[in-house]
C-alpha cells in the first residue's frame, strides 16, 4: 500500500524503510484526491487536457519496468497525477499565453515545482513517500541544468527522473500555442537526443524497452 515503503530518493536504488501503515481504503482516497486534483490543474489550460493522468500511467509503466516494485511504482503514479499542482498558483493568463513569456512570466512558471511541493508538504503520508520531493524535482535535470535546486544525476530523486520523461512525452504529444504535436517516434527521437543531459539514461532505456507498449497506451488514453 501507498505509505508502506519510502523509495530512496538520493539514489537509483531501491531500498525502503517501513512507515506507519496506511489502510487501504485511505490509500484509496489518496489515489483518487491525486487524479481529481490533476484533473483540476489540466482544466486550468486547454492545451494540457488530462496531460496529469497521462504522465501518471506513463511513470508507472516506466517504474515497473525499471525493475521497481509494485508500491514504489504506485507511489509515482500518485506523484505523477500531482506533479504540476504548483501551477494552481500560475495566473491562468500566463498559462494560456500564445506569444513569447516574459522574464517575469517565466519566474512564475518556474515557481510551480516548489508551490506544488509545498502545498503537499503538510501532508506526511505524501511526504514520508517521497511524492513531495518528487514533485518539487520534476524540472530538474540530468545534467544538473534544471530547476528548482539545479540537482544532478542521482541527487534528483528517481521517481522525478521517471516522471520528468513521461512528462516531456505527454508534453510533445500535444499541441501547445506556440507549435504544433510530435508524432510518437519523433517525440521518441526527441527523448533519446536528452539523454545523459536532459533524462537518466536508466529511464531512457526503460523507456525504449517498452517503447512500443507505450505506443499502444498512448493511443489508448487519447481515444474519447
Amino acid at each position: 500500500m501507498l505509505c508502506h515503503s519510502r523509495l530512496n530518493l538520493a539514489e537509483s536504488a531501491t531500498r525502503r524503510e517501513k512507515l506507519v501503515p496506511c489502510s487501504s481504503a485511505v490509500t484509496e482516497i489518496i489515489h483518487q484526491l491525486a487524479e481529481s486534483l490533476g484533473k483540476a490543474i489540466d482544466a486550468k489550460d486547454t492545451y494540457t487536457l488530462a496531460h496529469s493522468e497521462e504522465v501518471a500511467i506513463i511513470s508507472q509503466a516506466l517504474a515497473l519496468a525499471m525493475g521497481l516494485g509494485h508500491q514504489a511504482a504506485d507511489i509515482i503514479h500518485v506523484a505523477g497525477h500531482l506533479h504540476d499542482l504548483g501551477k494552481i498558483g500560475v495566473p491562468d493568463d500566463i498559462l494560456a499565453k500564445t506569444s513569447a513569456l516574459t522574464p517575469k512570466e517565466w519566474l512564475a512558471i518556474r515557481r510551480h515545482p516548489d508551490m506544488g511541493a509545498d502545498i503537499l508538504a503538510p501532508i506526511a503520508c505524501l511526504r514520508d513517500c517521497g511524492i513531495v520531493d518528487m514533485v518539487r524535482a520534476h524540472h530538474e535535470r540530468f545534467d544538473g541544468n534544471g530547476y528548482p535546486q539545479g540537482l544532478k544525476g542521482g541527487h534528483i530523486p528517481l521517481g522525478a527522473r521517471i516522471i520528468t520523461v513521461a512528462d516531456s512525452l505527454s508534453a510533445m504529444l500535444q499541441s501547445r500555442p506556440y507549435r504544433q504535436a510530435k508524432s510518437f517516434d519523433e517525440a521518441c527521437r526527441e527523448i533519446i537526443k536528452g539523454t545523459g543531459s536532459q533524462f537518466d539514461p536508466d529511464v531512457v532505456k526503460a523507456f525504449m524497452s517498452i517503447r512500443d507498449r507505450l505506443r499502444d497506451l498512448v493511443a489508448m488514453l487519447r481515444v474519447d
